[in-house]
């Protein structure tokens, strides 16, 4: 809605003109940097908790693709509007507006344009309701992230570590103040930081060079990886990173890559790219190592304490149509199982991101006796395949 105010602002000179230079250059010696950066807002991006908490909310694994792409498309036009808005800003001479700062713009300028695009070259109504835009979008990202964090920690720390036993109730009270703690922290670290991009920058130069192996290992090569080769991965990522320096937390460079700014102290050379390959593979190496030593018996079993190569637990069993490419859950080792459906419930269990049922194999039949309430419950787990030849019997997408 601003742009067309704030180009046809008599101020601001035509994007056109010879003597307006709003797309810049890039100096030879930052090309890698580039490279780097380019990269990691690309791969980067990806492993972002964010983006898989919408895509997990989807319905079905479809309407998760659709949106994954949809999203890709609109990064792409959103992108748009802020190019053009730089592009107004480059072109307008700004001692000549209303504003009285220092001109030309410095860096603590530059990371404001926005909000002074609004203000001085727009009307304002326009103004009032666009940084009113700009205030809500902000607002709804931090809310966004504060709930993210803490619920994170309530269900993937708190409960899977600390109380296995753990009720919703207790659940949620930690949620609670999570939220309370994540908000303080986020409070400091915006008093405490001079740029917000920056911050955003930085976090999403850890999650490139930490995460984006581990997720690609894990989703498309989880036959090549381990407890093991993640941790050391882990490690060596954050250290390697944090070596490079990091001017928004004052770090200095602790290793001078080549081509090393020492004026400016910059690194020109792409470390952060450098590091996620070297933590891709430490992952690829240190699993395949340990994997060998175990199988080998180089190693004893006693020694595998993630218990992930030789010690895996009894009560951890592959559900799923084939068990080869089935997940592993644990299921209760007492008693006799129970099958839950898409559509079932017991004590508000219940996965909607399965529909319709397809729990049961084609060409099998169940007989049993219904309890109610459940919906599908199954008690003899009396399933039968018509054919004789077929010995096994079908999985739920849900055991307990």
């Amino acid at each position: 809605m601003c742009i067309p105010f704030a180009w046809m602002n008599p101020k601001v000179a035509p994007l056109s003109s010879m003597d307006v230079d709003w797309i810049g250059e890039i100096k030879s010696n930052e090309y890698w940097s580039y490279l780097d950066y380019g990269l990691l807002l690309i791969f980067g991006g990806i492993p972002w908790q964010v983006y898989f908490q919408r895509v997990l909310s989807s319905k079905t694994a479809g309407r998760a693709q659709l949106l994954s792409y949809v999203a890709a498309v609109g990064c792409i036009l959103m992108a748009i509007p802020p190019v053009i808005i730089g592009a107004i800003a480059k072109a307008t001479p700004w001692n000549e507006t209303a504003y009285t700062g220092p001109y030309p713009l410095g860096e603590a300028e530059t990371s404001m344009i926005l909000p002074m695009v609004l203000q001085y070259l727009t009307p304002d109504f326009v103004s009032f309701f666009g940084l009113g835009a700009v205030s809500a979008a902000v607002m709804s990202s931090a809310d966004s992230s504060i709930l993210s964090a803490s619920s994170m920690f309530a269900r993937n720390v708190y409960k899977l570590i600390f109380r296995q036993r753990a009720s919703e109730m207790e659940i949620i009270w930690v949620m609670r103040v999570g939220i309370a703690i994540v908000g303080v922290l986020s409070t400091v670290m915006a008093l405490t930081i001079p740029s917000i991009y920056g911050l955003w920058s930085m976090c999403s130069d850890l999650v490139y060079v930490i995460l984006f192996p581990q997720l690609l290992m894990v989703v498309h090569f989880k036959d090549y990886c381990n407890t093991y080769g993640s941790l050391s991965a882990y490690i060596i990522a954050f250290l390697v990173r944090l070596s490079g320096g990091e001017s928004v937390i004052g770090l200095p460079a602790l290793i001078h890559f080549p081509g090393y700014d020492e004026e400016n102290e910059v690194q020109t050379f792409p470390f952060r790219t450098m590091a996620m390959l070297i933590s891709l593979i430490t992952l690829i190496g240190v699993s395949y190592g340990t994997q060998v030593a175990f199988l080998t018996g180089r190693l004893a079993p006693g020694y595998d304490v993630f218990r992930c190569v030789v010690n895996i637990p009894e009560d951890v069993e592959r559900v799923g149509p084939d068990p080869a490419e089935g997940e592993q859950m644990a299921v209760l080792a007492a008693g006799d199982g129970r099958f839950y459906g898409s559509k079932d419930e017991s004590n508000g269990r219940v996965n909607p991101a399965l529909e319709p049922d397809y729990d049961m194999e084609p060409g099998c039949e169940t007989t049993g006796v219904d309890n109610g309430g459940g919906g599908g419950g199954i008690v003899n787990n009396n399933s039968a395949p018509h054919t004789v030849n077929s010995g096994r019997m079908p999985q739920s997408s849900t055991a307990f």
